[in-house]
């Protein structure tokens, strides 16, 4: 797998858990913890292609 197609397929990650957190907060059932560790994935996604954009 190139580096390209690895970002590409990050930022999809990324925008799909964009999505779920969306639609998540908008549930007045979700836990409040699971809202937060959707945020804490996108986080980690978004580092990873921050650092690999910058190789």
């Amino acid at each position: 797998m190139t580096i390209a197609s690895h970002l590409q397929e990050l930022r999809r990650k990324h925008e799909s858990l964009s999505d779920n957190v969306v639609a998540a907060q908008r549930q007045p059932s979700t836990d409040p913890l699971t809202i937060a560790e959707m945020k804490k994935q996108k986080l980690r996604l978004k580092e990873e292609i921050s650092r690999l954009s910058q190789a």
